[in-house]
């Protein structure tokens, strides 16, 4: 196995994600900050977090594949969304599990961190999501 995610008994619960994840492989994969654009650079979801977030998955599922690996292999991910604030948390969920069938994301979902920033590159891109995966 190169991937093993857990949460060890006391650890806070219930959360869509593992706490821990345990890497055993010897080829590192880092997938940088994907955002909810096409190939050709046209925004996706403007305006609309759930649908971005989708959107974002679905392009780190992409950067996963070419490197031969999937969400299964994925040590961790991080997501930074622009104006953050708690009562987004269900918009967020959304556009998670809008995709996760189709992208083959656990559930629950490798170690993740959500990070509230003011902006990202652009002013209409309202998350980025970046993942690091281990291949044997």
């Amino acid at each position: 196995m190169t991937v093993q995610h857990l949460t060890p008994e006391g650890m806070l619960r219930p959360v869509p994600y593992h706490h821990v994840a345990v890497g055993t492989g010897s080829k590192h994969v880092h997938v940088s900050g994907q955002v909810a654009r096409r190939a050709d650079g046209a925004p996706v979801a403007p305006g609309d977090l759930a649908g971005q977030v989708a959107q974002a998955l679905r392009n780190t599922a992409v950067g996963l594949a070419g490197a031969g690996a999937t969400f299964r292999d994925v040590l961790r991910l991080t997501f930074y969304v622009t104006r953050w604030a708690p009562e987004k948390i269900g918009d967020f969920m959304a556009g998670v599990e809008a995709v996760a069938e189709e992208i083959d994301l656990p559930a629950p979902m490798p170690p993740a961190s959500l990070i509230g920033v003011d902006y990202l590159f652009e002013p209409d891109v309202l998350v980025e999501v970046e993942a690091t995966a281990i291949l044997d």
